[in-house]
């Protein structure tokens, strides 16, 4: 089968499409036919080892996984003998923050890895771009007294990660002002942002308003800069660790002091944010945000384009393109 394949840490150019061999599921797991995958932010830190920690998890000083990717939506072609939660024919998505073998035409998996059944009328490139950013965005939300009618400054809204929190956040009632750039405006209004600042003409740090929350979706600000947009007992938090990593000690120290305080959003419990995310594509109130869609053979232009930070939304592999 053909899949995405380096065997160090580095820049896109690693990368190469291989024929390997075909995957075969083990007694506890399932055999995933994908057909659409994407790149983020995420497979991105894996690619390169960086920052540093992330290979505490991918491997020190080589990767675990040959083959790339973190998330993936396909359909059960085979399940062993164990397995009980699956079947064939099931059309399922699944990610992992750690790495998971699904930039390739085949994926054995575990069946008690976070893996959710695709609900009926969404494709599998809508599942596929459901995952990383949603995931990351439902654990800024979980991490706060988040209520109908609280105000929060989003910014970054148009990235994979802040196009799902702000629907999440107007999910729960809550007021958002979002930042975009100018050619994604009209496309953060029609996700129901109440005001958008267009960062491109103007500084959403000196804004007048004050809010109960700073959701900085892109970690491309500080606390520092942001504090000010905060009512007194305000929340920062921040998908990066900081420019000086600073965000993690933050969120133990600021807490003690009373006031203004940081929480470092620490993403655990994967399946929770799929079945939450699940439910919300079911009723027909989210929508993943796609960019672009690469073919498997294109793998190396997609970790370049997403590097490039000017995706918005989503990129999707399709592994039904040559």
């Amino acid at each position: 089968m053909k899949a995405a394949v380096r065997t160090r840490y580095g820049s896109p150019n690693i990368l190469t499409i291989q024929e390997v061999d075909q995957t075969r599921p083990k007694s506890y797991e399932i055999l995933v036919r994908v057909h659409a995958t994407t790149v983020n932010r995420t497979d991105c830190g894996i690619l390169s080892g960086y920052p540093v920690a992330i290979r505490l998890f991918t491997g020190l000083t080589k990767p675990k996984l040959t083959t790339t990717g973190t998330d993936f939506a396909g359909e059960v072609q085979a399940v062993g003998k164990k397995v009980s939660r699956f079947k064939i024919g099931d059309k399922v998505w699944g990610f992992n923050d750690n790495g998971l073998p699904s930039h390739a035409k085949y994926l054995a998996i575990a069946e008690d890895q976070p893996i959710a059944i695709i609900p009926a009328e969404v494709t599998y490139k809508q599942a596929a771009a459901s995952a990383e950013g949603a995931h990351y965005a439902y654990n800024f939300i979980n991490k706060v007294d988040l209520r109908a009618g609280s105000r929060v400054m989003l910014n970054g809204a148009t990235g994979a990660i802040g196009s799902a929190a702000l629907q999440f956040l107007k999910h729960a009632g809550a007021y958002v002002t979002a930042t975009a750039n100018t050619k994604n405006v009209d496309l953060i209004k029609s996700l129901e942002a109440d005001r958008v600042i267009n960062y491109e003409r103007e500084d959403f740090t000196q804004d007048d308003e004050r809010y109960d929350f700073v959701f900085d979706a892109v970690g491309k600000s500080t606390f520092g800069r942001c504090k000010r947009l905060l009512k007194p007992q305000g929340i920062y938090i921040s998908s990066e660790l900081g420019p000086k990593a600073q965000n993690p000690l933050l969120a133990l120290i600021t807490p003690l002091l009373g006031g203004k305080q940081v929480k470092f959003p620490v993403p655990l419990n994967i399946l929770r944010s799929l079945n939450f995310t699940n439910e919300l594509l079911e009723a027909g109130k989210f929508r993943s945000i796609i960019d672009r869609t690469y073919s498997l053979g294109q793998i190396q232009e997609a970790f370049r384009y997403v590097a490039s930070g000017q995706k918005t939304g989503n990129v999707v592999i399709s592994l039904d393109q040559n």
